[in-house]
C-alpha cells in the first residue's frame, strides 16, 4: 500500500528532525573541521530510545486546536460499503486533548456524539450521546475494547495513551513507502489494563507521525493494522488526511478521509462541555 505525501497552500513545507541538536560551545584548537562535521552528524542520527520515541509521537504539535469534516467509510470483506459523515473538533489546553466528534449523516447516525478529555493525570473520560435515547452515557474503563460505533475502532483506539503505561523499545528500522522508519514496539506495564498486549508501530524518523501501526491481542499475529494513506502538509502541520483501520481476522475496514480541516481557529472550552454534547 503506498503512501500519498502532499503539500497545499504552496507550501512546500519538509519533514522537520524531531532530534535535538547541541552544539559546543567552545571547541579545542586540534579539532579539525571534518572531526566536527563527523561528531554533528552522529549525534543527529543517534537512534534514540523507544521511550523518546514514543514520548515525540505524544507531544507531537497538532495546533493549538482543529476542526474538520471527516467522510468514513465502512467496508466490508464482501458486500456494500456504508459511508458516514462527521465533524471533529478538537483543542490541547495545557498538554491535555479535548476532542468532540459528532455524525452528520446518513439519519440513523445523525447527532451521535462523541466527548474525550484528558484529565491531565494520564487518565480520559470519554462520553457518548445517542439522540435516539435522549442521554449521556460514560464509557467505563472495561468497555473500552468495545467497537466504536460499529467500527474496527475501540474506545481504546480513540484516546491517546501515557506514554508511561507502556514499556517501549526500538525493534529496528524500516523503509516504509520510502520513508525511513523507525520501529517501535510498545507493551502494556502490568497493572495497565488494555485489549492490546503489543502494538508495533512505524514511525517516520523525520517527523514524529506514526505511519503504519499493528495491533496484537497475546497471539504471534496482529488482529488489527492501522495505516495513513495520505499524508498532508496543511498550514506547516502535517496532518494524516486519509487513514484505515483493518480488522485482519474478519477483513472489515473502516476508512477516515478528511475533506477538510482549519487549525488554530480559536474554539472555546465550552464546546468540550457535556451540556454541549446533547444539544447540537
Amino acid at each position: 500500500m503506498t503512501l500519498t505525501l502532499r503539500t497545499t497552500n504552496n507550501n512546500k513545507g519538509a519533514f522537520v528532525h524531531s532530534t535535538q541538536r547541541f552544539f559546543p560551545r567552545f571547541l579545542g584548537l586540534i579539532c579539525s573541521l571534518a572531526w566536527i562535521a563527523s561528531l554533528l552528524s552522529a549525534v543527529v542520527h543517534a537512534q534514540p530510545s523507544g521511550r523518546e520515541v514514543a514520548q515525540l509521537v505524544y507531544d507531537r504539535y497538532v495546533g493549538e486546536d482543529a476542526v474538520s469534516r471527516q467522510i468514513m467509510e465502512l467496508v466490508p470483506a464482501d458486500g456494500q460499503k456504508r459511508v458516514r459523515e462527521l465533524t471533529i473538533t478538537a483543542a490541547d489546553r495545557n498538554g491535555s486533548r479535548r476532542t468532540l466528534l459528532r455524525f452528520t449523516s446518513p439519519a440513523d447516525i445523525q447527532g451521535t456524539g462523541f466527548l474525550a478529555v484528558e484529565d491531565g493525570q494520564g487518565g480520559t473520560e470519554q462520553f457518548l450521546y445517542l439522540p435516539a435515547l435522549k442521554r449521556t452515557r460514560r464509557i467505563m474503563t472495561g468497555q473500552k475494547s468495545r467497537s466504536f460505533v460499529n467500527t474496527d475502532f475501540t474506545y481504546e483506539d480513540m484516546e491517546r495513551r501515557p506514554v508511561d503505561d507502556s514499556e517501549h523499545a526500538i525493534a529496528g528500522e524500516e523503509t516504509l513507502n520510502n520513508v525511513p522508519c523507525w520501529i517501535l514496539e510498545s507493551r502494556p506495564k502490568p497493572g495497565t489494563e488494555s485489549q492490546y498486549s503489543l502494538v508495533r508501530a512505524w514511525v517516520a524518523q523525520d517527523m514524529p507521525v506514526t505511519l503504519r501501526a499493528d495491533f496484537f491481542a497475546g497471539g504471534q499475529e496482529p488482529v488489527k493494522r492501522f495505516t495513513v494513506r495520505e499524508l498532508e502538509n496543511i498550514q506547516d502541520i502535517w496532518t494524516e488526511t486519509k487513514v484505515v483501520m483493518e480488522d485482519l481476522q474478519s477483513g472489515h475496514a473502516t476508512v477516515l478521509a478528511t475533506s477538510e480541516i482549519k487549525y488554530n481557529t480559536g474554539v472555546q472550552d465550552s464546546v468540550f462541555m457535556q451540556q454541549a454534547l446533547e444539544h447540537w
